[in-house]
């Protein structure tokens, strides 16, 4: 997978790809990041990317032109990548739309600024996202995000195993998680983790799961596909509250 971040402030996004599980993978060939700076695809003395918008109005609009030429430099030399705009009017980015990106071989990230970027660019963007219903400085951030989320899922960065269990994969928020010492300040770690009974393990973590997404994310729940496990475990929450009462 190749993924290019398209922006202004280069030295911004240039950590994305110098720590972690990230770092990991571009030193393995696993994925290529690599970080574009728009003014090198201006023409004029001032490296110009914006200017004022027709019609008046408050702010500054990004330029069509730099973005054209990036693009077409781009298409000349690797072919036609997916492109995204970093956008408040984009889709709410999640961990389905993480899994539909890492899918994907040529990704290409516009990061906006000022006011926003000129219309006329939206014939080569594939797709919109936004990271939330607010509004930050500029797109470096979410397309920081995206990357983060997107690479951790292409096959061969982080263990298939860890993936699948983590939140989200399959619906439900993550079950609690313990480490040494077993007691610390009169808290123990739940004896069924030290059982060596794995499937009495799994049980119990599916339903830790299915209990703190009622509690957090009970959206999640009722869009969720119950599977047989989830069955099994929502029985024995309904046999330890009638133990209870």
């Amino acid at each position: 997978m190749r993924i290019t971040i398209v922006t202004i402030f280069p030295e911004m996004v240039e950590v994305i790809k110098k720590y972690g599980v990230i770092a990991r993978a571009v030193e393995r060939g696993i994925v290529e990041i690599n970080v574009e700076n728009l003014r090198d695809y201006t023409t004029d003395r001032h490296r110009t990317v914006d200017d004022y918008q027709y019609g008046g109005g408050y702010g500054m609009v990004m330029k069509p032109e730099p973005f054209f030429r990036f693009y077409e430099s781009y298409v000349e030399k690797y072919g036609k990548p997916y492109v995204v705009l970093t956008s408040p009017q984009g889709r709410i980015f999640n961990y389905k739309i993480a899994e539909e990106l890492s899918k994907k071989e040529d990704i290409v990230i516009f990061c906006g600024r000022y006011e926003g970027i000129d219309e006329r660019v939206m014939s080569i963007v594939d797709d919109e996202i936004s990271i939330g219903d607010y509004i930050l400085t500029g797109g470096e951030l979410p397309a920081m995000v995206i990357t983060d989320a997107v690479v951790r899922l292409v096959p061969g960065v982080v263990e298939r195993e860890s993936v699948e269990r983590e939140s989200f994969h399959q619906g439900l928020l993550d079950h609690p998680v313990y480490t040494r010492p077993y007691e610390y300040k009169g808290m123990k770690v739940p004896d069924v983790l030290l059982s060596g009974d794995h499937e009495k393990v799994e049980l119990w973590r599916r339903k830790e799961s299915i209990k703190k997404t009622l509690a957090k994310r009970p959206d999640l729940f009722l869009a969720k596909e119950l599977d047989e496990m989830d069955k099994l475990a929502i029985i024995e929450l309904f046999r330890e509250m009638m133990e209870k009462c």
